[in-house]
Parts: structure tokens; C-alpha cells; sequence
């Protein structure tokens, strides 16, 4: 039976999927996203060119890949359409499930207000509009993509919708939209998009039973996840393995080989608990070595050691059958690394993720640093104590480093 590869971030995001996905494609006929929506960047560099891509899944830049955005994704039309406008010839390589929400501007204008009321209690979003797009979802008053094949209709909704919720929105000082303006916005989106737009579900399980390989991409990471995450400090979708399913309408046992992506220290973009973080020179430097700069918003990311208590249960939720260890290259230099190996919390330690992260700090295991591992394509090559400390991650989370970043460049990957 053909199964589809999964990739999954193992940490708070930003890990380097993109990179990973990239490489990977490479080998597949079809790339598919199930979660998440523009508040995800992946850069990717091919040939010293960068691409930044926030919904359009990775495997776009494989000429021979087919991609498809599952129903699990919010998609922002505006945003999408910049996305495409990189491209050329996207059609018959490009498919939208017609069972995604829409995340519309007035999303992002709710998302910016309710962070802006809840002040020193912000959750640190990226402000894009996804949170209330997910929640319209659950509340059972989103809109869907196929919605965009009656315009006319779809903006009655959405009026009837803002005066519906009057109240909440003159809070929010949000006006109601002018009819003809927002037909003429959803008939713009129409033009571009319909042409995409398709059962995606079908589509997924076709492929599967024609034996095609599939790559599943996800979004974010496992500790950004609304049920396994540092809860409120979250994304509001599913972004573990089991997310592929919900967000592509496969089954579990459509599911294949599994790998985590992880970095070789730690970062979080927001607000909400981060035990391994350093806020001395050394996170510092791992910022400025790393160029940690959120790929959507610009803001420096929040940088720290590697955690392998969170790592560790992030490999056995994801059911992860390797790991894709990125950016190495970025602690070349330091005299020594650190590790989080438990946690402490009221004087005691545990080794394991607790309900509440909130007062956890860091228990550390100190390596030995290494010159340069920059560039390096072979396992053999790398010094010996970037070895050792690889060897080491690998014990410490039960599982088997399989791929090695040593660089952003797609060439610069150890498969060990």
C-alpha cells in the first residue's frame, strides 16, 4: 500500500522545514500542506536565489512537483496571490481544496485588536489574521474557498455576519465593509484562484491509490501545537502528524515515513514559556550567527539552547522515525554548548513536559564547541565534537539523526 512521507516541526517553529521540504521534493510527484495559514515562512535558497514562502507549499520549486493546499490551511486570498505572482505557469501544478477557510482582512483587524485589549497578556501573534479565522471556523461562521464560486452571495454573508456582531466590532472600531467594495475584492480573488480551486480530498486519494509519492508539509511546530503546545501560547491549529489527516482527509495509515525537523539550539517568535532560552551574549550571538529574524514579520526571534526533554516528546507525539537536525553550522565557534536535559520546577526535576511551562528552568549538560562545521557534506567530515554532540542529541530523544543542515544552501546536506 502507498503511504505519503510526513514532515513535522519539533519545535516552536521555524526550524527549517522549508529547506528540509525543498530537498525532499525533489524526489516527490505531489507536496501538500495541511495546516496553518501566512503566518508560516519557509526560506528556501536554490542556486544563492531566496524564496520566501508562507502558503504555497515548498515543493513548488520542483519544476515536475504538483502542489496542494489542504483543507486544513486558512488561506488570505491577497496573500496568496502575491505568492503566485513569483511563479509562472502554475496550472495543473497547483491545487487549493475548495474546503479551506477564508481568511479575509477583517481577520487580521480582529486579530491586531484583540492583542492590542489584551495587553501586558498578548500572546504574541504574528497579527495575520489566523486565530479569529480559525476560530470563525470552529464557531461555525467561516467561509470556505469554494464559497468564491458565488461572490454575490458569499459578500451578503459576510455583511450579514458584521451586522450580526455589531457590537464586538464597534469595540474593535471595525467597520462594516460597503457591499459593492467587498464583491468587487471576492470577484478579484475569483479571477485568480478559481482555476485552482478543487476537491482536494478526492485528489489526495487518488494520488495515493495510483502509488504516486507524496510529501506531507506541515506549519509551525510541535510545541506551537493548540492541544500538545505551551497552551495559550499557541497557533490555533493542529500542527502535529495527526494534523495531516484532519487537514487532508487521509487516514492514519496513509501515512508513512515520518521526520522531525528540529534545530541544532532553540528560538520562539512571542510571547509564552521558552526554559532553554539564554539572554546573555551567547543567545545573542546564536541570534546574529543564525539570522534569527522572523521570515513573516522581521522581529528577532527569541534564541536558547538546544531542549531535548521538549524534543524528546515531540519525537514520540509526532511518531518521528528520524530527525532533521538544521544549522549546525550556526554554533560554530562557541567554546561550549549547552543542552537542556530536565527541567526544574518547586526544586524538583522532571524529564518529561508538564501541563504548565510557565516556571520551568532549565537543567543543563554542557559539550565541547568545534571550529567549523560550516559547508560540510559528509558525516566523516564534521569535527569530532560536532559528532559527539549529534550522537549525544540522538540518545537523549530516542531517535535516530538522519539529516544534517550545515548550511541554507540545499547542496549543503549530510544524509547520515
Amino acid at each position: 500500500m502507498n503511504r505519503a512521507d510526513l514532515i513535522v516541526g519539533l519545535q516552536w517553529g521555524d526550524e527549517g522545514k522549508g529547506k528540509i521540504v525543498d530537498h525532499m521534493a525533489q524526489t516527490h510527484d505531489f507536496v501538500c500542506r495541511f495546516a496553518g495559514g501566512h503566518n508560516a515562512g519557509h526560506t528556501i535558497v536554490v542556486d544563492g536565489k531566496k524564496y520566501a514562502l508562507h502558503l504555497i507549499p515548498s515543493g513548488i520549486l520542483n519544476p515536475k512537483a504538483k502542489n496542494i493546499v489542504g483543507n486544513g490551511v486558512v488561506l488570505s486570498p491577497v496573500d496568496f496571490i502575491k505568492e503566485m505572482s513569483q511563479f509562472e505557469d502554475l496550472e495543473g501544478r497547483l491545487f487549493i481544496s475548495d474546503k479551506a477557510h477564508l481568511l479575509l482582512p477583517y481577520h487580521a483587524l480582529i486579530d491586531q485588536a484583540k492583542e492590542r485589549l489584551k495587553g501586558d497578556n498578548a500572546i504574541g501573534t504574528t497579527g495575520k489574521g489566523i486565530g479569529p479565522a480559525y476560530g470563525d471556523k470552529i464557531a461555525r461562521v467561516g467561509h470556505r474557498v469554494g464559497e468564491l464560486h458565488d461572490t454575490k452571495r458569499l459578500a451578503t454573508k459576510i455583511i450579514d455576519y458584521f451586522e450580526q456582531n455589531r457590537a464586538l466590532f464597534d469595540v474593535m472600531d471595525i467597520p462594516t465593509p460597503d457591499f459593492d467594495e467587498l464583491l468587487a475584492e471576492l470577484n478579484s480573488y475569483k479571477e485568480v484562484l478559481e482555476p485552482y480551486i478543487t476537491d482536494t480530498t478526492q485528489l489526495m486519494w487518488q494520488i495515493l491509490d495510483e502509488g504516486k509519492k507524496i510529501l506531507l508539509e506541515g506549519a509551525q511546530g510541535t510545541m506551537l501545537d493548540i492541544d500538545h503546545g505551551t497552551y495559550p501560547f499557541v497557533t490555533s491549529s493542529t500542527t502535529i502528524t495527526a494534523g495531516a489527516c484532519s487537514g487532508l482527509g487521509i487516514n492514519p495509515k496513509d501515512i508513512g515515513k515520518v521526520t522531525g525537523i528540529a534545530k541544532a539550539y532553540c528560538t520562539r517568535v512571542g510571547n509564552g514559556p521558552f526554559p532553554s532560552e539564554d539572554f546573555g551574549e551567547e543567545g545573542e550571538r546564536i541570534r546574529k550567527n543564525g539570522h534569527e529574524f522572523g521570515t513573516t514579520t522581521g522581529r528577532p526571534r527569541r534564541c536558547g539552547w538546544f531542549d531535548a526533554v521538549a524534543l524528546r516528546h515531540a519525537v514520540r507525539v509526532n511518531g518521528v522515525d528520524q530527525i532533521a537536525l538544521m544549522k549546525l553550522d550556526v554554533l560554530d565557534g562557541f567554546d561550549e554548548i549547552k543542552v537542556c536535559v530536565a527541567y526544574e520546577i518547586d526544586g524538583k526535576e522532571i524529564d518529561y513536559v508538564p501541563y504548565d511551562l510557565e516556571d520551568a528552568k532549565a537543567v543543563y549538560k554542557t559539550f565541547a564547541g568545534w571550529d567549523k562545521t560550516e559547508g560540510v557534506r559528509e558525516f566523516d567530515d564534521l569535527p569530532p565534537s560536532a559528532k559527539s554532540y549529534i550522537e549525544a542529541l540522538e540518545e537523549m530523544v530516542g531517535c535516530k539523526i538522519g539529516i544534517i543542515s550545515t548550511s541554507p544552501d540545499r547542496e549543503d546536506t549530510i544524509i547520515h
